[in-house]
């Protein structure tokens, strides 16, 4: 391990909004503290927004900032890219943010039923050869279902069609409507009456994406209380995105490589 990474490790130690709990951890101490317990760390009952998979945590700083009567979560198992958004929240004073590092599939062992009020899954990885790895599948939906308040929303932002498409084909499957679906959300017409923040904050993959031309696609969302979900049959003959046949962050005609994701 690099010294830089070492020394964010460090950094990271020192954050008292800063949990982490590999499984490991979470096993050697039995169970996390401040499950069922998040209003008594923030010293409010305002409602907690999770960020999955929030890497450099762009989306969970941005949405701390904007919504100082809501406390936000990000969640995310590469400390590294953590450390980033955790030093922007202690620089601006941000008493709203806390970010854990853990695995998104332990995160029914964090919060207690209906303790999450909203989750944002940003950018990731569509995962087209292994469906139940995808953060949208049923199999993660039902995690998501233990932790989430009553009509909870859950949103996607994502600038994968192949993912999208999955997404879409998957709540229709199960007859779910959706709150909000957009395929183009910077297309005035299709994201007009949503919230600006869709647009306006926007993480560092998400600036890449819009660079190269790419559309960025939003799915909002809620569960139906005590059903079981189905994958949709049909999910096998969604196409693949093209541009990620090549390395990851390469877009087909333009070859170079990029930061991983």
């Amino acid at each position: 391990m690099g010294k830089n990474k070492l020394k964010k490790f460090s950094e990271m130690k020192s954050l008292d909004f800063v949990f982490q709990y590999p499984w490991a951890e979470l096993n050697r101490l039995g169970g996390f503290p401040l499950r069922g317990k998040w209003a008594e760390f923030f010293g409010n009952d305002n409602p907690i927004t999770l960020e999955l998979g929030c890497g450099k945590g762009e989306y969970t700083v941005g949405l701390a900032r904007r919504f100082p009567d809501r406390n936000f979560i990000g969640v995310d198992i590469k400390g590294a890219r953590m450390w980033t958004g955790a030093k922007q929240a202690e620089a601006l004073g941000l008493s709203n943010v806390a970010f854990l590092r853990t695995d998104i599939e332990l995160i029914p062992n964090f919060f207690a039923p209906g303790e999450v009020a909203s989750l944002w899954i940003t950018f990731p990885d569509p995962q087209m050869q292994k469906a139940r790895k995808r953060l949208t599948a049923t199999r993660m939906l039902a995690l998501y279902s233990q932790i989430l308040s009553p009509h909870g929303t859950i949103n996607l932002k994502t600038d994968s069609p192949f993912l999208f498409a999955y997404t879409s084909m998957l709540l229709n499957h199960n007859g779910i409507t959706p709150i909000d679906s957009v395929d183009d959300l910077y297309n005035k017409e299709k994201s007009a009456g949503l919230d600006p923040a869709l647009t306006d904050i926007q993480t560092h993959y998400e600036k890449q994406w819009l660079s190269r031309g790419l559309s960025i696609k939003y799915l909002s969302f809620t569960l139906p209380a005590g059903k079981s979900l189905e994958e949709p049959p049909a999910a096998d003959t969604i196409p693949h995105d093209t541009y990620r046949s090549y390395s990851r962050g390469v877009i087909q005609g333009n070859i170079q490589p990029t930061d991983q994701e």
